[in-house]
Parts: structure tokens; sequence; C-alpha cells
């Protein structure tokens, strides 16, 4: 992600809406609902002192195609109004008032682009190729979406559904939360968007970064929201708000493939309570005359340690799973992905990740139910092959991210990536899996 713009910052605080355009916002933190607005605002790129590359925010901006740079500290304070600013997102560089041979340097890069665009010119020609590897495994690419506009880039790139549509859009920037109705027209209009592909509505994961500031919910904040009241647990505390968005997921069921997936969950007790929840609802929209997919499949992502290890038992349990990567490999190496000091930890090749990460995909192929991966491991080519090794045959991704992938399926042949794959998790425990993984991947 790339930005340059002569415009320049807006400091901390609010400035007048009106001026944004064009601009950089540089502020202490943004939330993503703030992202949404100032996208609308047309802003050119921000700045924040805080979060990090895998926080919520940076991955809506990735999806928005806004160049942003998270935990800057004192960015606030060290770059001043009106300043001009060089902003190159691919690198994590902020530049205040550059000199003309830099500024010459960075007008060079943006010529760049050209190879860039000539790069996804080519992959477009082979946009409505298969996605199928060279032995001829059919593997599926959804996109992760966030917004309804997200569903007009999805088809473009030929995603084959979405494996994860983030609901929270629907709770952000209002002062009470979305009525059944409300959010039975957005589901319906992703569902009819879609064109009778997979859509996979994700219950809201609200907490941490997506706060319900301004909901009226009245809870107070958690020390440690990542640890807290979030996602699934939130959803079984106040059934007020999870209730309406059950009824809405069902209903646009009635007009097209639907499945409903259920974020955090941690125990069989947490499945079991879902799942009664979610019979009692049917029950109540059968009672009302109000239709429904009574096959709907319901899932489970698997994002927390205990998850995955009990993987076996979910799977008995649920039509699905999908491995949610970005906070299994954060609750795994107990590292805030949203902390700019320890991010840096945040590591894929984690053998513990990848152990898990195998646990749950043997759990799904033993029970004979689907496993994908909608983390952001799943829409980076760099981890596509050993993905495909390990045995995910569904992969879910940002919409930009899927002409990539393509390429690298349709250029992967799945027997000899099983085989490097097999040897690189019985090798992690005794090599370095850094080097091990250039060695077998690269």
């Amino acid at each position: 992600m790339r930005g340059f713009t002569q415009p320049l910052t807006q400091g901390a605080g609010h400035p007048d809406k009106q001026s944004l355009r064009g601009r950089i916002v540089v502020a202490r933190d943004l939330t993503p609902s703030d992202i949404i607005m100032l996208k609308h605002q047309g802003i050119a790129a921000f700045v924040t002192e805080y979060g990090g590359p895998l926080s919520h925010t940076a991955i809506l901006a990735r999806s928005l195609g806004i160049p942003a740079i998270l935990g800057i500290r004192h960015a606030s304070q060290l770059l001043q109004q009106d300043e001009m600013l060089v902003v190159d997102g691919s690198q994590g560089i902020v530049l205040a008032d550059p000199t003309g041979p830099i500024l010459q340097h960075f007008h060079q890069r943006i010529s760049q682009r050209e190879a860039r665009e000539a790069r996804e010119a080519e992959l477009r020609r082979g946009i409505d190729l298969p996605a199928v590897t060279l032995d001829g495994t059919q593997i599926s690419l959804l996109a992760n979406i966030e917004l309804p506009d997200d569903i007009v880039t999805t088809l473009e790139n030929r995603a084959d559904g979405v494996g994860l549509f983030r609901t929270e859009f629907l709770y952000m920037n209002r002062t009470a939360p979305p009525e059944e109705e409300e959010q039975l027209d957005a589901y319906l209009d992703a569902v009819r968007g879609l064109q009778g592909r997979l859509l996979t509505i994700r219950t809201f994961d609200l907490g941490v970064d997506k706060t319900l500031e301004g909901n009226g919910i009245g809870y107070l904040p958690a020390a440690n929201p990542a640890l807290g009241l979030r996602a699934v647990r939130l959803c079984l505390k106040e059934p007020g708000l999870f209730l309406p968005q059950l009824r809405a997921i069902l209903r646009a069921s009635a007009e097209g493939p639907v499945r409903l997936m259920i974020p955090m969950l941690s125990s069989l007790a947490e499945v079991n309570e879902v799942l009664t929840i979610i019979e009692q609802t049917k029950q109540a929209l059968q009672k009302e005359g109000l239709a429904f997919d009574p096959e709907i499949p319901i899932g489970g992502m698997i994002e927390i340690p205990a998850a995955a290890i009990s993987a076996q038992a979910f799977a008995r349990k649920l039509d699905f799973l999908s491995i949610g990567t970005n906070d299994l490999i954060q609750y795994t190496l107990a590292v805030d992905r949203m902390d700019e000091e320890v991010n840096y930890l945040f590591d894929p090749l984690h053998p513990a990740v990848l152990k898990l990460i195998a646990l749950t995909i043997s759990a799904a192929k033993q029970n004979n139910i689907p496993v994908s991966m909608c983390g952001e491991m799943a829409g980076d080519p760099l981890f596509t092959r050993l993905l495909l090794g390990m045995g995910l045959t569904e992969l879910s991704m940002q919409p930009g991210a899927l002409l990539e992938s393509r390429e690298v399926v349709r250029n992967s042949h799945l027997p000899e990536l099983s085989k490097r794959a097999a040897s690189f998790i019985e090798r992690l425990d005794h090599e370095a899996p850094l080097a091990l993984f250039e060695e077998l991947f690269s």
C-alpha cells in the first residue's frame, strides 16, 4: 500500500470536514468507524500513533485502498499542521517536509505503479480461468468483505463467494443498534448482489477496536478488551443484540446460499448454547410464517488455541470451521497485534501456530466438514503454497488478493506441496521456521 500526497496533515483533534479531501490525517488513534467516515470524505492517507498492521483499522484500510501507517509514536506532536508529508505505506515510512531529491525519488516510486498495473492487467487476462491446481484439484477462493460496496470488487475479481462478511459496520456511527429489518435489508442486498454465490455471514465481533460506544449497551470497557467481553461472549450476554441479527441472517437465507458463522468460540458449552438459541430462533420464525433455509450451515471460527485443541469436538457439532489467523496467532503467542511495541513478534510461521492450524484441518477432515481460512494469512501469496500443502482447499481473503492467489493456485502441484508441508511440520521443532520455509516454499 503506497501513499503520496502534497497537501498536509490535519493533526489530532477534529479538523474541518470540508478540508479533508486529498489530505493526510494524523491522529493518536482511529477506529474502524472513523476510517469509513474518512473514506467518504476523500482522505489520501492516514497516520496514527497507536495500532499495528493487523489491527482491524489496518485491515479495513487495506480493503478500502487507503494508504496508512499505524504505530508512529508522538506523530501528532512531531508532524505539523499543513506540513508536506510523504507516506509510504508499503515500507512504513513517514517523511516530513521532504527535500527536492526525496520528492523526486517518491515521484519515481509513483511512476512505478505502471509496472504494477501491467502486472495486474496480466493477471486479469486469466481471471476467468478456474482456480485449479496442476494436478486438477479445485480450490475455492472466497472474499472477505466489510461493506456492501465490496460486493462489486468481489465479483470483478471472480471470487467463488464470500467466506467472511463482517457485520460490524451496521453497528458503527449510530446511537442505537440496528433493527432486524435494517439488517435483513443489508444481508439481502449482499445475497442478491452475489448472484447465487455463497455468502458467509459472521455474527458481530464487537469489542477491542470495534467498540459499542454510543450504542447505549451500557457496559464498562475491559482492562484488556482482547480478553474481555467481545464477539460470541457479548452475543450471549446481550440477547437483545444477538437475536435480531440471528433472525435477519436466517431470513436472508431464504433467498440464496447463506452460511452463519460464530466468532471467538472457546468451549463446547458456548457451541451448544449458540446452537440452542439458533434452533429456538428457527422455531419462532416458523411459527410466524417467515421463510428461512432450515438447513442453513452453522459454522464456528477457530481463533483461540482452546478452540483449535477442541476442534474435534467442535467439528462434531458444527457444519464447517473457519480459521481466523489474526486472533489465533495473537492469542497463541500472547502478542497484541495492535501494539506497535510487540507486534514484530506476530509470526504466522511459529511452530505452535502451524500445529494448531494443522489440528483444525485434521479435525474437519476426519468429520467430513469443510474448513477454510479467513485471516490475513490466507490472502498472502507468500503462504499460499504452504496452506495448500497443509490441506486447505478453501481460502478467503480481501478481494484485491484474489488475482495473485489464483495464479499461485494454478501453478501449484498439490501432491508435491503436501510432501513439502509434511516435511516442514515434522522439522519445525529442530530448524528455524523461516529458513526452513524459504528452503521448501520459496
